[in-house]
């Protein structure tokens, strides 16, 4: 699947939207292992996690 993402980082609804799961999911397992099956976010000045966009087509190829 060859994915166009923006260049900047993604908002864990927006890679929800993405990966079409809830955000919910995502900030469980990151919760549990630090890391969303490899992908690790930054935290933001207001404490959301920011995920690299190009790490949305590599998770969304091994879907």
């Amino acid at each position: 699947m060859n994915l166009k993402t923006p260049a900047h980082s993604l908002t864990t609804a927006e890679l929800a939207a993405w990966l079409n799961l809830r955000p919910q999911t995502i900030r469980k397992r990151y919760s549990a292992t630090g890391s969303y099956f490899g992908v690790v976010p930054k935290k933001g000045p207001n404490r959301l996690l920011l995920w690299p966009a190009d790490s949305v087509e590599q998770l969304a190829g091994d879907a």
